[in-house]
This record gives structure tokens, sequence and C-alpha cells, in this order.
């Protein structure tokens, strides 16, 4: 035993976030295969456990059974349990009990903690932890409130309470899981609802480093932000109003989607869709019956993601960002890349790249391998399926359950990697930094 602790406590921190995660997968997932979790006359494989439960973790939101049906009372607080495991952090999560019950932290939590939430500094990891849950369960207790007087016109008040709580945290948590069998279709043009998802959703995205800046610069009167909070928040509202203008004309006319919607509910749906497709899952409308030239831009959407040290996945607002600004740097022929004043290292620029390389081919791959697999399946449903896993996004265009079980644990290894960052997986692998003590000489090469 003292071996293995041993052996453990030399891990890298990539190494010791991704077994975090793992343990918590296999706990969830027997959990969730007990017969406690499912309702009468219900069952299921381990396997569907295990999706389900990283699915959740993951904050994904796909799913191979309709939980409103399969799932218990017990099953679904054990997902939603999870689902905020997952939205805070594990190593958070963990660090939050023991400091509750008086253990103190050591340098290696506070790092470890620092790179799963994706902070610049450990110095303040423990006010870090304690804001970070003041403002999860602050939002999400809004955000139930809210919800439950959506749904109070339909259902009565202890159901519309518990409704408004689990979507609260699942939207916050951006998971996508909703407790009606076609998720959020049937409330296209409630507007209490698709605002209070929208803007949870928005919340839980931004990251919450972000979010404290905001609050601090709010509080104690400063004017500059981060340079992460600002690209951050620059990226995003680029991205929610570019994808809402796209999804409206795209599908303006499409009788299965919203062509038969008011003008109004067309933007409301617009909205909702730009905001749920980055990084939630949730949706207002049928995903099977987009236009081909929808389903590729949610594809990007998707695969770009959430801000980091979110609650979503994807390669990031910020890496996007940093990757668009050197873009338009070598057209203008900049030497640096410059934003708000502020210079970004070419150290950043190469994380920004790698990640961006590392995460196309990861995709690349595991399309090949599943549509190998499926043979009765389109590309562009397993190119959805497996963006949408990729960027814990959660939408599916109807294929997730008629997925084999070999493409399933596809999806849960993507699901995964998509959660940690291809990143982290990457310096799990290469566990060391290498130093080149040798330098070679320089040669121009021609490109493009």
């Amino acid at each position: 035993m003292k071996k293995i602790l041993s052996h453990l406590h030399k891990l890298s921190l990539s190494r010791k976030l991704i077994l975090g995660f793992f343990t918590a997968i296999i706990i969830g997932s027997i959990l969730l295969y007990m017969p406690f979790s499912l309702q009468d006359g219900e069952h299921i494989s381990f396997l569907t456990a295990v999706f389900t439960i990283t699915s959740a973790i993951c904050v994904t939101g796909l799913s191979v059974i309709d939980i409103s049906k399969v799932l218990s009372t017990q099953g679904q607080l054990i997902l939603l349990l999870f689902i905020q495991l997952g939205g805070l952090g594990v190593m958070t999560f963990s660090s939050l009990f023991f400091l509750m019950i008086g253990k103190k932290m050591s340098y290696k939590e506070r790092e470890l903690i620092k790179e799963e939430r994706n902070a610049e500094n450990n110095g303040e990891v423990i006010d870090f932890i304690k804001k970070i849950v003041l403002i999860v369960f602050s939002i999400e207790t809004i955000g139930a409130i809210f919800l439950t007087l959506g749904f109070m016109g339909e259902f009565p008040l202890e159901r519309a309470i518990y409704l408004g709580i689990f979507h609260s945290i699942s939207a916050f948590c951006n998971a996508g899981f909703a407790l009606f069998s076609n998720n959020l279709e049937s409330y296209s043009g409630n507007v209490v609802i698709n605002l209070t998802v929208a803007y949870l959703i928005i919340l839980g995205g931004i990251g919450f480093s972000v979010i404290n800046s905001v609050l601090v610069a709010v509080r104690k009167d400063v004017k500059r932000f981060t340079l992460t909070s600002k690209v951050a928040i620059l990226v995003s509202l680029v991205l929610t109003f570019v994808g809402m203008i796209a999804f409206f004309f795209l599908e303006y006319s499409n009788p299965t989607t919203i062509g038969h919607f008011s003008f109004f509910d067309k933007l409301l749906a617009s909205f909702f869709q730009s905001v749920t497709t980055r990084t939630a899952g949730f949706n207002t409308v049928p995903m099977g019956t987009l236009r081909p030239a929808t389903i590729f831009m949610f594809c990007i959407l998707m695969f770009i993601g959430a801000s980091p040290g979110s609650t979503g996945g994807g390669i990031k607002t910020t890496t996007i960002g940093v990757i668009m600004l050197y873009v338009v740097g070598v057209v203008q022929g900049k030497e640096n890349i410059n934003i708000f004043n502020r210079r970004i290292s070419w150290d950043i620029l190469n994380r920004a790249l790698a990640i961006l390389v590392i995460s196309i081919i990861y995709v690349s791959l595991v399309v090949m391998a599943v549509m190998t697999i499926e043979k009765n399946m389109n590309f562009e449903q397993v190119l959805f399926e497996v963006v949408s896993a990729f960027g814990t996004a959660g939408l599916s265009m109807g294929i997730t359950s008629a997925l084999s079980p070999l493409s399933k644990i596809l999806i849960i290894i993507t699901m995964f990697i998509g959660r940690l960052g291809p990143m982290t997986f990457a310096l799990a692998l290469g566990e060391k930094k290498v130093k080149e003590n040798l330098r070679y000489p320089k040669e121009n090469i021609l490109v493009g």
C-alpha cells in the first residue's frame, strides 16, 4: 500500500488530475448501475452507466438513455451530484470537503487545483475555492428560483422546484441534461426558461476567474480587467452574436426548426441555440433536421467551446482569440501579437497552436474510427457527435443510443479528453519538459 501511495505521490499534476476524474467516474458508474438508481423494471448495462456518468462529470449531456424515464429520483440526484462535481472540478470539490473538516492544503494540492481550474497562480487558492463555491451556489440558487417560476404554470409547486433546481445546476455547469424526453423543445417560446437557462450557461461558460475579475472590478471600482477576462468576454460576445445571426438566417425558413415560429420566437430560439451550442447541449429545436450549413457552423462553435477555467470544454475562447489575433497580425505585417495595449508572449501562441493542432488531429482520428465502425451513419452525424463530445456540448443528431459499444467507448474517451483538455493529456504523456542543449542553424522554409 505504501508503494502505491508513494508512486501516486510522484505522479505529475496532469496525471493526478486524470486519475482523480477517472476514479470519480468509476465510483459514479457503480452507483448509477445499482437497482436503486433505476425505475422499476428498468435495467442498464455497466457501459451505459459509465457513459452516462462520464457525460455528467465531464458536463457534456450526451446520453444513450432517457434519464427522465430510466433513472429513479435517486438516480437523477446521483447524476446531478456528479454534474455539480464536474462543474466545480473533482480536485476543487474534494479540497472544499477537506477545508470544511479543517485539513490544511499542501503546496502540491494547491498546484493541482491551479492546474484543474486553469488559474494563473496558486497563491490564493483557498480564497479562490471559497469564492468559486459562493459564486456557484449563489448563481444556481437565483437560476433555480426563476426556473421554478417558469415551470410553475405547468407543474405542481414541489415538482416545479425540483425541475428548477435540476435544470439550474445542469445549465450553470453546462451539462445539458434535461428531465424531458425532447430536452427543452416544448419550451421554445417560454421567455423565462429560455433567458434563465441561457444566462446560466453564459455565466458557467465564461470562467470563474472572469466572473471573479468582474466582481472585483465592480466592488473595488477597478477599471482594468485581466487580459484573460477581456479576451474571453470579447470572443464570447462575438461568437454568441455571430452564431445567433447565422442561425436566424440559415434556419429562418426551415419548417422543421424555426420556420413556423413567430419573428420574436425565431430570435429567441436563435439566441438560445447560439449560447447553448458552444458548451451546454440544451436545445429548443430538433437537431436532426438542421440544414447542412447550420450543422457545420455548430461544429465550429462546439469545437471552440467555453472559456478557460469554466465548466465547459473545447479548445477555449482565448485559444482561438490568440490564434486569430496572430493571423490578423501576419496579414497586417505586425511583428508582435497586440491587444488592449498589451503584447502577448510567443509562448502563449505556441501553446494555443499546439492545442489547436492536437485537437484537430484527435477529432479527425476519432471521426474516421467511428465512421469505420458505424457503416450505416453518415459523415454529418458522426462529425457532429464527435465534436459535441470533444467540446462537451452534448448536442446530438439522434445517433447516440444507436452507437455500437466500441463507438460508445471512443465517445467516452473523447468526453474525458474534452473536459480535461487535450493539453493536459499531452503533458501527461510527455511527463517532463525536454531541455535543448543543442541549437541548430536557422534556415527559411517556404509555406503557403
